[in-house]
């Protein structure tokens, strides 16, 4: 008994390329759904971390500056204050006083450009042991009393002024933590204090979810603010990193992004729930499980899909090509009951069929030697362009008697023919279409006696790529012969080769540049459009020929452009297919 009786359920067939093909396939996109489950999950907490990251990186920013605007305006108070320096020496009681009330009256209008960060700014005389000048907004009068007394019986006791002037600090009173920033001037202290809470007010409009919050944290990573939140969901902290997590006792994670202060010893947190985080996944995963037990029970109808509507009739096809095979060219697919598209193969198989029987091939060679007749045919009307002009140097050369000159023109020329007469292949490596450019070069030099400057740059790995012969050359003929009419300036010739590597493929870009007088605006338009150029010389069909070869060689993939250059010269750029598939000529 055979183990596949159908053709295509042997082991090499299609229909067991496909079975394997989706059992291979539908198996790890199931495990890639569950992995990109996984994986959404983890580039979702990312997101939201670096989103708020950023976000509490900017309210620190902010806050640090605003500190840092405070800290300037209490430099130059303990610095250069007229009524500071009194209180710090009064020359009497009434000058206390009056400098009392004047700095009062200051700071109360200072106090207007830094309401939003510090809700008080001070002066504290230690010999009177006492506040001798403040002004205070946005603060009850019980909790300013709480501050004032604070102030006035702890904050400035014994051993601790060496510590206060350093940054700004944060003091418990009364459970509430106010941060404080004092400097000293001769023997008073300027400073400010602001409750934590207030620094925290623009923070009330960031959404972080229904159970999240934001608040500062001290160095022990305690919250100054927002106390309540942290000891009713039981938060502690198990990391000191930015990004950190907290176990609340109900066992719910949260994730605490924070940002620690440039100005003092403090942080801005902002602790957000997972479940917020990933509120949304929990469908996900119900989609990716309704997706992977559905593939799974789908599969086998799927295969059978398969076996019936493309396997049975790609086997018919199969076995008529075979018959075929085997020299029975009148074979026939009978017509059965299948899909459209198989049955306008099987009827346009058929009718194949009967064409090719009375095809002749001989039709097909001779529309490609017409081609390639056409081809040489241009190719050689470039070929008499310089005949006469040599004629003409051999005989004034001979004229001259200047036989050394004549025998390195004779090589020259003996070379420049060669490959003039090589030319009726249809590729050449560009290695020898470069050499036989700066032979053509030299002989013009010998010609007018004239040093040309020439620069070629190409890459290596080009030399060997095929390219139709006289293309540069030709070019740099015309470049020659018109871009320096007058014979007088030093012709400056710019050959440069490099690869172009798109989407579509691997393109030979080549650039031949000249620095003189550039084509007329009429003459640029015309060889853009692919036109002939007739003036008052005649017709120069060089350039066309080109282009009318590049078309029969390469189709729509060669492109040709002409412009000028800046401040003066020409440019023409060919983009040609670097490795041409179905080109019949040789390279040599």
């Amino acid at each position: 008994m055979k183990w596949f009786p159908y053709p295509w359920m042997g082991k090499n067939s299609i229909g067991m390329k496909l079975a394997l093909g989706g059992l291979l396939t539908i198996g790890p996109l199931i495990a890639l759904l569950h992995f990109y489950n996984y994986y959404a999950a983890s580039v979702v907490h990312n997101q939201v971390s670096i989103s708020n990251r950023n976000m509490i990186s900017l309210y620190m920013q902010e806050i640090d500056t605003g500190l840092g605007n405070v800290d300037q305006y209490l430099v130059g108070l303990a610095a250069s204050n007229y009524n500071v320096q009194i209180l710090d020496r009064p020359r009497s009681e009434d000058d206390f006083v009056l400098s009392q009330l004047s700095l009062t009256n200051q700071l109360t209008t200072d106090l207007l450009m830094y309401k939003t960060m510090v809700n008080s700014i001070f002066v504290y005389s230690p010999e009177r042991e006492r506040i001798a000048a403040d002004a205070v907004d946005e603060v009850d009068m019980d909790e300013y009393d709480k501050v004032v007394q604070y102030i006035e019986d702890k904050l400035f006791t014994s051993g601790q002024e060496g510590r206060l002037s350093r940054a700004w600090f944060v003091r418990n009173i009364e459970g509430n933590h106010y941060l404080f920033r004092v400097l000293r001037s001769g023997d008073v202290w300027v400073g400010a204090w602001v409750n934590m809470q207030t620094l925290k007010s623009p923070l009330a409009y960031v959404n972080l979810g229904a159970d999240g919050a934001s608040l500062f944290l001290n160095e022990q990573n305690q919250p100054l603010t927002d106390i309540g939140y942290w000891q009713s969901h039981r938060l502690a902290l198990t990391g000191e990193q930015k990004e950190t997590f907290l176990t609340a006792g109900d066992d719910e994670d949260y994730l605490v992004v924070s940002e620690h202060s440039a100005k003092g010893d403090f942080s801005l947190a902002a602790v957000i729930p997972t479940a917020t985080v990933l509120q949304n996944l929990p469908y996900l995963n119900r989609i990716v499980v309704f997706i992977s037990v559905i593939g799974v029970l789908l599969l086998p109808a799927f295969f059978l899909f398969i076996r019936k509507v493309v396997l049975v009739p790609l086997n018919r096809i199969v076995a008529a090509m075979k018959r075929i095979g085997d020299g029975n060219v009148n074979t026939r697919i009978e017509p059965i009951r299948t899909s459209e598209e198989f049955t306008i193969v099987h009827t346009m198989f058929n009718r194949m069929m009967e064409q090719i029987e009375e095809l002749k091939i001989h039709v097909y060679e001779e529309q490609l030697d017409k081609q390639k007749a056409e081809l040489q045919h241009l190719q050689l009307q470039i070929n008499p362009h310089f005949f006469m002009n040599t004629l003409n140097l051999i005989y004034s050369l001979a004229l001259d008697r200047d036989y050394e000159l004549i025998k390195e023109m004779t090589l020259r020329l003996v070379r420049y023919f060669r490959y003039m007469f090589r030319s009726n292949l249809t590729f050449v490596p560009l290695k020898d279409e470069l050499e036989h450019v700066r032979n053509y070069i030299g002989i013009h030099e010998l010609r007018y006696q004239q040093q040309l400057t020439t620069r070629i740059q190409v890459a290596d790995p080009l030399l060997q790529a095929p390219i139709p012969p006289l293309v540069i050359q030709s070019f740099v003929e015309n470049a020659l012969k018109h871009a320096y009419p007058d014979g007088e300036t030093v012709p400056v010739i710019e050959v440069v080769i490099d690869l172009d590597e798109t989407e579509h493929g691997e393109y030979m870009r080549l650039m031949i540049r000249d620095e003189g007088k550039g084509f007329r605006e009429d003459v640029l338009e015309l060889l853009n459009a692919g036109q002939r150029v007739v003036d008052e010389q005649g017709e120069h069909i060089g350039v066309w020929n080109i282009w009318h070869r590049l078309r029969l060689l390469y189709g729509n993939q060669a492109e040709m452009a002409f412009w000028n250059d800046e401040p003066q010269g020409a440019i023409v750029q060919i983009r040609l297919p670097l490795y041409q598939e179905g080109s019949t000529g040789e390279v040599s």
